[in-house]
Formats: structure tokens, sequence, C-alpha cells
């Protein structure tokens, strides 16, 4: 069985709207494949990772003989820090099409239904469901193992898909 899908193959299940501009050719979309994906996540938290903690970093250090009080200190950040990943992951899907990470794996998403850009709105849906998905033990990312267009939690709430650039 080969490792490639293509989004003809459900492309029958979509309903297509006419008056978008922003269409473009089905033919050869190809959806990204779950390595390129997780591929992706991985840049995308290391890089989240180094700009908090270059953020921090003073306070880090201040607190690195003590554990329990690193924690403490980070767990006091951790509502920062995703609303840094939801502005991330908004903001860069919505106007690039991908985040760092997806860009470096040549993989970008689409609007489910037009396959064009994805609209605002559904970039902040697509990146709430993102954090979700990760405050419950990455469940929401697991379901693209068992959907058909490899949809996450996130991707099918904010309407999107993810496929080769």
């Amino acid at each position: 069985m080969s490792n490639r899908y293509s989004i003809s193959s459900f492309r029958n299940e979509v309903i297509m709207s006419e008056n978008d501009t922003n269409n473009i050719d089905t033919n050869n979309l190809e959806l990204a494949s779950i390595n390129s994906r997780i591929k992706a996540f991985i840049i995308d938290d290391l890089l989240i990772t180094f700009v908090v903690a270059i953020m921090l970093w003073d306070q880090i250090a201040n607190v690195s003989d003590d554990f329990g009080a690193m924690l403490l200190m980070l767990n006091q950040y951790a509502i920062p820090v995703m609303v840094l990943k939801f502005l991330y992951q908004s903001f860069f899907v919505w106007y690039y099409g991908a985040t760092l990470g997806k860009m470096a794996a040549k993989i970008r998403v689409i609007d489910y239904y037009s396959f064009g850009r994805v609209s605002f709105v559904n970039a902040l849906i697509r990146s709430f469901g993102r954090l979700v998905s990760e405050m419950f033990f990455y469940i929401g990312f697991i379901i693209g193992f068992f959907t058909q267009g490899r949809q996450t939690f996130h991707d099918k709430i904010g309407r999107t898909l993810v496929i080769n650039a």
C-alpha cells in the first residue's frame, strides 16, 4: 500500500465553493505524510521552547539549583506560553499557510472546502483546537492516524487539511 494519499480520493465528499477565488488545482494536491507532520511539530515546539528559554533565561538561572523552585517558576508561565503558541500557530497558518516547522517540512495548511487559503477565524479555531489536543495527552493528534484526510482534531474543527507544499 502506498504512503501517498491524494486529495482526489475523497474530493467527492467535499463541497466545493464555486465563488472562491483562492481555489487551486486539486489534481496536484497530496496530503502531507504523518512523518512530515511530526517533523513540523517537533521543529515548531523546539522553536517555541527556544524563544521561551531566552525570555526566561535570567529567572531559570536564578533557580537552577532548586528543581522544585524551577517547576514552580515554569508553572507560573504556562498560560503565557500557551498564548504564545496560540498566536504563533494562528498567525503563521493564516498569513503564510504554514508555520516555520511546516515550511521546513515542506507542507502547508489549506481550507477543507475551498482548497484555498485558511481564513483568519479558521486559523484561530485550529490553533485553539491544537492547544486543547496538547492539554489532553495529544489525543487530538492521534485521531489523525485514523481519519480520512489524516485530519487531527484541530484540523477537523478548523476545517483544514495539511498537504505537501
